[in-house]
């Protein structure tokens, strides 16, 4: 016989599949694994050279940039 909590999860999921939705499970890095912080940051100095190397990418930037002043939140 399920558990009382075993029941109220089950209506709950069949309630959101009922609603429309469906259960998906996705796979993220892993924040607490040693050497995380240290990939962050070799990878952001890829991107970081990457975007230097492409001046055509830098003037689209800043014209972008040019174009949000006066915008607000």
């Amino acid at each position: 016989m399920p558990t009382p909590v075993a029941v109220r999860v089950q209506k709950r999921r069949d309630a959101l599949r009922t609603a429309g939705l469906r259960p998906v499970q996705i796979w993220v890095p892993d924040t607490r694994r040693p050497g995380f912080a240290a990939e962050c940051k070799r990878q952001s100095k890829l991107a970081l050279e990457a975007d230097k190397a492409d001046a055509e990418m830098l003037e689209f930037m800043d014209a972008v940039l040019s174009d949000v002043d006066g915008w607000s939140a």
